[in-house]
């Protein structure tokens, strides 16, 4: 079994990512580490819920922390998709680097970018930002890049799906050639690598499929059951674990508010995400489910971007999801806190084509559940 002591990790390294509850690498972080730690340039393609986050958060941390220098220039460059998923990989680096003496900044895209430029006066080991951000920040205040050691291109296809592709050349303009360069993308496609060769030296090209990602350890098991008694089986659910915590996905926001009143009205304390709440909301939900206010949180995939939880235990897809590898993004949730995690799916008469469809992505029969 490889663990990260294999992978040539520094001890404060293996020390922060043990407590962060993870005990051993996934194949795409087995796979990609060493090469970030060797100095070559990647493109990757994995699913979501393999760990790409922390396939580089881990090594790009190490390489800053074994090489600290005094200057305010940034030597990290990681542009992500989203500010949703900057904010994911904002958090994702500082668990990494707990026990190193290391300096990040995110821009944020929610932020005007006058209110963050003096950031910049101050010294950054590690910036992360969307090509927007950064671009509107560049376009008020010149950023020194002269000392960029390594560019970070994290959801490139998604970049380039959203048109973005004039904003990665722009960036490319702002930062010195012949630095290290990892592309990290959900799905590797030919305009994907023609886009970002230009940023790529002789790169070691690693694709994890989504069959491959490791499931076999997590607990999984599918409850038959009439639709009109999904609730009921739920809250049943709640009381034979009653010190555990539940992250449910629905389908739609509108089967969550139903399900939402359904659970207080049983008197069960429920969070939930919805589309249009504040982030300040969001977040104060987050919180209550981390500190074990409440049992429950109710969330649609959408909406559950962004969520990051530790030592998640259970998930139960209340709704069985009608693309199967949006089952495997789902289970990646409890892979990535590196529980030893169950996942419990309702299926209803109209549910088992989505059934048989998941059945076949992950190479097995779902055992079924009974009380």
């Amino acid at each position: 079994m490889i663990s990260f002591k294999n992978l040539l990790l520094i001890n404060p390294i293996i020390r922060a990512v043990t407590e962060a509850g993870y005990s051993q690498p996934t194949d795409i972080q087995n796979a990609v580490i060493t090469s970030i730690l060797e100095g070559k340039d990647l493109l990757v393609s994995a699913p979501q819920g393999s760990g790409k986050k922390a396939a580089f958060a881990i090594p790009i941390s190490q390489l800053l922390g074994r090489n600290p220098t005094v200057h305010t220039n940034i030597r990290v460059l990681v542009i992500a998709s989203s500010n949703e998923m900057a904010v994911e990989i904002e958090e994702r680096i500082k668990w990494c680097s707990k026990y190193l003496s290391l300096l990040q900044f995110r821009i944020n895209d929610e932020e005007s970018a006058e209110s963050q430029i003096s950031a910049f006066q101050r010294r950054i080991d590690l910036l992360v930002a969307t090509p927007e951000g950064l671009l509107e920040i560049v376009e008020k205040r010149a950023i020194n890049f002269s000392q960029l050691e390594i560019l970070v291109l994290y959801g490139a296809d998604k970049m380039l799906e959203k048109t973005f592709n004039n904003r990665i050349k722009n960036i490319q303009k702002l930062i010195p050639k012949n630095i290290q360069t990892l592309v990290f993308c959900t799905k590797t496609s030919d305009y994907v690598r023609k886009s970002v060769s230009t940023f790529l030296r002789s790169p070691v090209e690693i694709s994890i499929d989504a069959e491959s990602v490791e499931i076999e350890s997590i607990s999984q098991c599918v409850y038959f059951v009439e639709k009109r008694d999904k609730s009921e089986l739920l809250m049943d659910l709640l009381k034979n674990h009653e010190m555990e915590q539940f992250l449910v996905f629905t389908n739609s926001k509108y089967i969550a508010d139903e399900l939402v009143e359904q659970l207080e009205r049983a008197g069960i304390s429920t969070g939930y995400i919805h589309g249009n709440r504040s982030r300040v909301d969001k977040n104060d939900v987050l919180d209550d489910f981390r500190s074990g206010k409440t049992q429950i949180l109710i969330t649609t995939d959408i909406d559950a971007k962004g969520i990051n939880i530790e030592k998640l235990l259970y998930i139960v897809n209340y709704d069985l999801p009608t693309i199967p590898q949006t089952y495997v993004q789902r289970m990646g949730r409890v892979i990535k806190s590196g529980s030893e995690g169950f996942i419990i799916s309702f299926c209803t008469a109209d549910e088992h084509m989505e059934l048989k469809k998941i059945q076949s992505l992950i190479g097995f029969s779902l055992p079924v559940g009974t009380f």
